[in-house]
């Protein structure tokens, strides 16, 4: 028999995994998977320590460090970078007292590494005056399932399937592609304690969106990149792809986002929607240096996204309005009709750094930078 050009050769058998998770785990023994984002900005590693009691918090585990010239974040010649733990959360696949912890990364000399949004996002919300008006952060992560030939997921193989329309919270085989793993990364994050709010599908075929929130300052962009792990890993068992690109098919289809709902204390108040236009005023007055941190490469992939159409603003012009997906802010129809609420940044990229973007959005909202 031949096999398929697309095979998974390096499939393993889960029954046959199954038997060696199902022996015993010592009691004293905790297995800790460290996680971190490497040099592209986008991508994430892993590696496992064993621990000899359960932490409770991420300070309860030591610093470690791995090969950054393997990850694009240093030279073979003094290619140690450490690691910092910075959040932890259950690990759904290994279960029991096991462990998954997002970590910061540093320089040999112990400095933040270039590569580490985390560390200025932390302190721009330890701030002071940020931490007093409670900012929230809900973000929409979109992507796309893709077959192991980089073909969008259950896609004809030489063509395309029916024009956008049906697929959007579609239901049905021909209206759905990819539920399971939709499903499986779902219950993954609910275990591990990821602040997961809902799913979706979306526009185009194979594309899926959760929701990550509400949380309140650096929260926001360690459970998104959690729920991002979490989301490749259970990929994994299923031989498919994710792709967080912006637009990762051509033509008449939507592209991906990671739209931003953000909100401060005095907006979710009553008479709140005052204080969403004054933010709004604020965002108007910096689009361009937005539009630079909202994907990894300053802009580039979002230039193939931001086009004015698909439901998307203009890269290049800064607009806002009540209920429109056509614009750079939008003001939700209930919020308007409340009078408070919260206002939504569509113009994130889906491969953003939520680090980069919750800190921009509050350095321009609340500490009031030009």
């Amino acid at each position: 028999m031949t096999s398929s050009p697309t095979a998974n050769m390096a499939a393993t058998n889960k029954q046959v995994l199954q038997r060696f998770m199902d022996i015993p785990q010592p009691d004293d023994k905790v297995q800790v998977m460290y996680i971190w984002i490497d040099g592209s900005g986008e991508n994430l590693r892993c590696k496992t320590r064993t621990a000899d009691v359960e932490p409770k918090k991420p300070e309860d585990l030591p610093w470690w460090n791995f090969d950054g010239s393997s990850t694009n974040q240093a030279e073979g010649g003094n290619s140690d970078v450490y690691l910092k733990p910075a959040a932890l959360f259950n690990d759904p696949f290994r279960l029991g007292k096991n462990k998954l912890l997002l970590c910061e990364t540093y320089t040999f000399d112990k400095k933040p590494h270039k590569t580490n949004k985390r560390h200025s996002c932390d302190a721009v919300m330890s701030d002071a005056k940020v931490k007093s008006v409670h900012p929230w952060f809900g973000i929409e992560q979109e992507y796309t399932l893709l077959d192991r030939d980089g073909h969008p997921f259950g896609w004809p193989k030489n063509g395309y399937p029916g024009p956008q329309g049906p697929y959007y919270c579609g239901v049905g085989t021909t209206k759905v592609y990819g539920r399971d793993v939709k499903e499986a990364h779902y219950r993954a994050c609910l275990y591990a304690g990821v602040k997961i709010a809902g799913t979706n599908g979306e526009v185009m075929a194979s594309q899926w969106e959760f929701q990550v929130g509400p949380s309140e300052g650096i929260d926001g962009g360690d459970h998104l990149w959690v729920a991002r792990y979490l989301l490749h890993r259970v990929a994994e068992e299923f031989g498919a792809l994710v792709t967080f690109d912006p637009k990762p098919i051509t033509g008449n289809w939507n592209g991906a986002g990671a739209h931003t709902n953000y909100s401060t204390k005095e907006m979710r108040e009553e008479g709140g929607l005052k204080h969403i236009e004054e933010a709004i005023a604020k965002l108007s007055k910096r689009h361009d240096a937005h539009i630079r941190m909202y994907d990894p490469r300053g802009g580039e992939d979002n230039k193939r996204r931001l086009t004015g159409r698909h439901e998307t603003s203009s890269i290049n012009d800064f607009s806002s309005g009540v209920a429109s997906r056509a614009a750079s802010i939008r003001i939700p129809r209930q919020v308007s009709e409340d009078g408070n609420g919260y206002l939504e940044d569509r113009r994130p990229a889906s491969n953003c750094d939520p680090y980069a973007v919750t800190e921009m959005i509050v350095r321009t909202t609340v500490l009031n930078e030009q």
